[in-house]
C-alpha cells in the first residue's frame, strides 16, 4: 500500500525517502539490463523510473509492441519485472509526451499526419515552431485512450497494491512548457472557442463586452482578435489566457487521469511533472508551477515533481532551488509532499563540447538541500546512458534514429551508455547512501522554520504567453521578471538564506495572511500588484503583521490599471525612478539603523518622500538616493504593523542590512554560526519526537570551521565543538536521536550506518566528537578520548584530513 499523507510518502505504513534512477530500458539490449540495474542498486537507489515512449512501441500496422515481439529490448513488463526480482520500485512515465531528446517529443509521427488540427496556430495565426499540440483537441484525445488502453494494463497488473512494484504514474511531461519557451500559446480554433466559453463564466455580459471589443461568438472575429490583441485589451488577453491555460491544463490531466483509470491504474499516486530551469537559474522555474498547478495542488491522489537543470550548485543558485522548492509546497495541501521526478544527474556536458562540465559535488549537495526541504522522492536523470535504436518507419531526416542525439544517449551520465562508470557515479554514490543510512529518521522530519515566510504570488509567473506587437503586455513582462525571483527578490532570498534564516512561502494571492501564523512576511515586489494582494498585505500590516518588501512598491494592478493601495497604507509619496549605467553612477547612502555603512552603487532606485499624512504610515528614513537625497529605503510603522520597504536592488553580499532589517521587524535567525565567510547554508529538520538533523552546505571550494548556536537560550549546539566542512560538501549533524538503550544527544560528523545496538560515524575532516545519554558501557571499535560531561557520555576521536569511520555500541 502507498499513501500520502501530511507531507509523507508511506509505503505499507511506514515513512520512506524515495531515492529513484532513470534507465531508459528501449534504450539498452536486453542482455544489458542486469548491469545497469545492479549499478543502480549498487549506488544505493531502492527505485527505478524510465519513460514508455509512444514513439517507439507503436508499430507502422498500427499494433504496440510492448511485450518485445518486434524487439526484445520492448517487452515492459520484463523491464519492470526485472526490478521487481532486485527490490526496486517503479515509477512508470508513460506520457504521451514524454521529451527524453526524443523527435516528435516521444509522439508517432503519424499523428501529425493524420490529424494535423491538432498541430496549434498561435500568435498573427502563424504555426507553432514546436511539436507540440493541442492537448484538448478531440482527434489527440482519442488517440492517447487507445495509447493508454494499451500500455496501462501493463502497470495495472503490476501496481504495488496488487504485489508488484509500479508505486506511481507519472502522466505526460512538461505540459505546457513547449509553449511557454516558444512564446506560442495554442490558439487553435478548438481552443479559441473553448477559451469564449471560459470567459463567459469569469466575467458577466456587460464586463465581458467591454473587455474584449469584438464578438466572442463570431468565430473569424474571435480569431483575429485574440491572435492579433489590439493594445487597448492586450494586458487583459495576457491575464485571462494564463488563468484559462491553467484550467485547461488541469482538464487534459484529468482525462488522462480517467483513462489510466478505466484500465485499472487506481491506488497509487498520479505525477505531474513541473518544467522552468533555464541557462542554471531557476528564476522561471514559478512559471511552471503557475501553468500546473491547478493540476494538482489539493487533488487527492495527484503529487507534483520538480524537473530541475541547474548545474552547480554556488552562491549563485542556491536560494533559486531553496525557493523552489518553498515555492512548489506554498500551493500544495497539507498532505502532499515535495518530490522531484527529474533531478539532475551526471557531468552536465550535454553537447560533448566541454563548455559545459559540472563538478561531482553538485549532485551532493542538491540532494542534501532538498531532503532537508522534505523531498520524499528524487529520480536522479539520467542514471543510465544508452543508444537509441533506428525508427521502424526511416522518415529520411539523416540518421532515422528515435532521438535528436545521435546514436549514443545520456554520455555523461553516471553510467555511460556502455556501462561504463563515469567520474560523477562514486559522489552520486555516496550522497545516497548518506541519505539512506538515515532515511528512517529523516523520512519522518519536516524543515524547522523561523517565524518568516516568504510570498509566493503565482500570478506573477503568469507570463508565459506575450504578444510580440504589444507594449504594454512587454512592459509587464520585463517589470515581474526584474523583480520576482531575479533582481531585488533574488538579492533578498540569498540574503535570508547566507544569514541562516530557515522559511518557508505562502500564496498571498490564494487566502489572506494571518499575522499569528506569519509574523514577518517577505515579499519581492514589482510595480505590477493585484488590488486584491496590495490591501491584503495591507490588512496583514494593520493587523501587526510585519513586512519586509523587496523592489518596488507598486503602482497598477497586473492589467496595468493604476492601483496604489499598499503605497497609500506605506504613506509614501513617489519622487521618480533613476537608473545607474557607465554614464551616470546611481549610488546609496544609509540613514537611520542601517547607519553607518559605505555609499553603495546600484543599477536602480525607485524614490519617494514619507508623506505620512497622505496614509495611514509613518516611519524613518534607511536609505536614500546620494544625488537627489529621496528615499528608497524606509522603516515604516502600518496600523499596528511594521514594514521594512527596499525599492532598489540593494546587492545581498551585505547580508549584515537583511538581517538587521528582520530583526528590527522581530525574527531573529534560529541558528547561527562563526564562520568568516557566508558561503555556508544552514537548515534543520525535526519530528514529533525531538529527534533532529542540522543540515549545513559548504557551498565554496575552500574549507569551513565553524561553531554552531541555536537561539538567544540555547546556546551552543553539538557541545560547543568546531564543525570542520571541507570546500564543497555537505553533512547531516545528529541532534537528539532516539534508539534502543541510548540517545545520541549530538555528534560533529555524519552518521554512515545504525542498528539497534550501535551507531557507526564517518566524518570528513577534524575530529569528531560524539555524545550519548545511556546507562550502559560504550564500546568503540577505534581508541577515543572519553569523557562524562552534563551526565553524557562522550567520545572524541582525533582526525586527519580525511576524516574517518567510527562505530560505538552499547549493547
Amino acid at each position: 500500500m502507498i499513501e500520502i499523507r501530511r507531507k509523507r510518502i508511506l509505503v505499507d505504513g511506514s515513512p520512506r525517502i524515495l531515492l529513484s534512477g532513470e534507465i531508459h530500458y528501449f534504450r539498452l539490449e536486453r542482455d544489458d539490463w542486469p548491469d545497469r540495474l545492479d549499478k543502480l542498486l549498487a549506488a544505493g537507489c531502492d527505485t527505478v523510473a524510465s519513460y514508455i515512449p509512444w514513439l517507439c512501441h507503436e508499430k507502422k500496422d498500427g499494433t504496440f509492441d510492448l511485450d518485445g515481439r518486434t524487439r526484445p529490448e520492448l517487452d515492459l513488463g520484463a523491464f519492470i519485472d526485472s526490478c521487481r526480482e532486485r527490490g526496486l520500485y517503479f515509477l512508470a512515465r508513460p506520457g504521451p509526451f514524454i521529451m527524453a531528446e526524443l523527435k516528435n517529443e516521444g509522439l508517432p509521427y503519424r499523428l501529425y499526419d493524420e490529424h494535423p488540427e491538432i498541430h496549434p496556430v498561435t500568435w498573427d495565426g502563424a504555426t507553432v515552431a514546436t511539436r507540440t499540440v493541442d492537448y484538448l483537441a478531440p482527434a489527440f484525445l482519442a488517440e492517447i485512450r487507445k495509447w493508454y488502453a494499451a500500455v496501462m494494463p501493463v502497470l495495472a497488473e503490476r501496481l504495488i497494491t496488487r504485489g508488484g512494484n509500479v508505486l506511481a504514474v507519472q502522466l505526460d511531461n512538461e505540459v505546457g512548457m513547449l509553449s511557454w519557451v516558444s512564446n506560442s500559446p495554442d490558439l487553435t480554433d478548438n481552443v479559441l472557442a473553448d477559451f469564449a466559453r471560459w470567459l463567459t463564466h469569469q466575467h458577466s455580459g456587460a464586463a465581458l463586452s467591454a473587455r474584449y471589443p469584438f464578438s466572442l461568438d463570431d468565430p473569424q472575429a474571435r480569431a483575429e482578435g485574440i491572435r492579433s490583441p489590439r493594445e487597448e485589451y492586450a494586458p487583459a488577453l495576457m491575464h485571462d489566457l494564463g488563468s484559462y491555460m491553467r484550467d485547461r491544463f488541469a482538464r487534459y490531466f484529468g482525462a488522462l487521469r480517467e483513462y489510466a483509470e478505466e484500465q485499472g491504474v487506481t491506488g497509487v499516486p498520479f505525477v505531474v511533472n513541473i518544467h522552468g530551469t533555464s541557462d542554471g537559474r531557476g528564476t522561471p522555474y514559478p512559471i511552471g508551477i503557475s501553468q500546473l498547478m491547478d493540476s494538482y495542488a489539493g487533488i487527492p491522489g495527484m503529487l507534483a515533481g520538480s524537473d530541475h537543470y541547474l548545474g552547480d550548485l554556488t552562491t549563485r543558485n542556491a536560494a533559486d532551488l531553496y525557493l523552489m522548492n518553498a515555492f512548489m509546497d506554498a500551493v500544495q495541501d497539507a498532505d502532499q509532499p515535495l518530490t522531484s521526478v527529474e533531478f539532475e544527474a551526471g557531468d552536465g556536458d550535454y553537447g560533448r563540447d566541454l563548455t559545459h562540465v559540472h563538478d561531482p559535488s553538485t549532485i551532493d549537495l542538491k540532494t542534501r538541500l532538498c531532503v532537508a526541504q522534505g523531498n520524499r522522492l528524487l529520480n536522479y536523470y539520467l542514471f543510465t546512458g544508452g543508444i537509441n535504436p533506428r525508427l521502424d518507419t526511416p522518415v529520411g531526416d539523416g540518421n532515422d534514429r528515435i532521438s535528436f542525439t545521435g546514436e549514443r544517449h545520456g554520455v555523461g551520465a553516471p553510467v555511460g551508455p556502455e556501462g561504463q562508470l563515469n567520474l560523477t557515479y562514486p559522489r552520486t554514490s555516496e550522497v545516497v547512501h548518506a541519505v539512506r543510512a538515515v532515511s528512517a529518521k529523516l523520512a519522518t522530519m519536516d524543515e524547522e522554520h523561523d517565524d518568516l515566510a516568504i510570498a509566493f504570488l503565482p500570478d506573477y509567473f503568469m507570463t508565459e504567453s506575450v504578444y510580440p506587437a504589444s507594449s504594454t503586455m512587454r512592459e509587464i513582462v520585463d517589470n515581474l521578471e526584474r523583480h520576482r525571483f531575479g533582481g531585488p527578490g533574488q538579492m533578498m532570498a540569498r540574503a535570508m538564506l547566507l544569514a541562516g534564516y530557515r522559511f518557508g512561502a505562502v500564496d498571498p494571492q490564494r487566502r489572506p495572511i494571518d499575522p499569528g501564523d506569519v509574523p514577518v512576511l517577505a515579499v519581492a515586489s514589482a510595480r505590477y500588484m493585484d488590488a486584491g494582494v496590495q490591501g491584503g498585505l495591507a490588512d496583514y500590516l494593520r493587523a501587526g503583521g510585519r513586512l519586509l518588501l523587496c523592489g518596488e512598491v507598486p503602482a497598477y494592478d497586473l492589467e496595468a490599471r493604476p492601483c496604489t493601495v499598499l503605497r497609500d497604507a506605506f504613506g509614501l509619496r513617489p519622487r521618480g525612478e533613476r537608473y545607474g549605467d557607465h554614464a551616470f553612477f546611481l549610488s546609496v547612502c544609509a540613514a537611520g539603523w542601517a547607519a553607518p555603512r559605505p555609499e553603495t552603487r546600484v543599477s536602480y532606485a525607485q524614490l519617494f518622500d514619507l508623506d505620512a499624512g497622505a496614509g495611514s504610515g509613518s516611519g524613518d528614513l534607511l536609505l536614500y538616493d546620494y544625488d537627489s537625497g529621496a528615499g528608497c529605503g524606509f522603516d515604516l510603522r502600518v496600523g499596528n504593523g511594521r514594514a521594512v520597504v527596499l525599492t532598489t536592488d540593494y546587492p545581498g553580499s551585505d547580508v549584515a542590512l537583511y538581517r538587521s532589517a528582520l530583526e528590527t521587524l522581530g525574527v531573529k535567525a534560529g541558528l547561527r554560526h562563526d564562520a568568516d565567510r557566508s558561503s555556508l547554508l544552514i537548515t534543520s529538520t525535526a519530528n514529533a519526537d525531538g529527534e533532529r538533523f542540522v543540515h549545513a552546505l559548504n557551498l565554496a571550494g575552500y574549507d569551513a570551521a565553524f561553531r554552531l548556536h541555536e537561539g538567544d537560550d540555547v546556546g551552543p549546539l553539538f557541545g560547543g565543538h568546531e564543525i570542520v566542512l571541507p570546500g564543497r560538501r555537505g553533512v547531516m549533524l545528529p541532534l537528539r536521536l532516539r534508539f534502543d538503550g541510548a540517545m545520541l544527544a549530538y555528534a560533529t560528523g555524519e552518521i554512515a550506518s545504525f542498528g539497534s545496538d550501535s551507531v557507526t560515524f564517518r566524518w570528513c575532516q577534524g575530529a569528531l566528537v560524539a555524545a550519548f545519554e545511556t546507562d550502559r558501557e560504550l564500546q568503540t571499535d577505534l581508541p577515543v578520548e572519553r569523557s562524562v560531561v552534563d551526565d553524557l557520555q562522550v567520545v572524541r576521536a582525533p582526525g586527519g584530513p580525511d576524516g574517518g569511520h567510527l562505530t560505538v555500541r552499547w549493547s
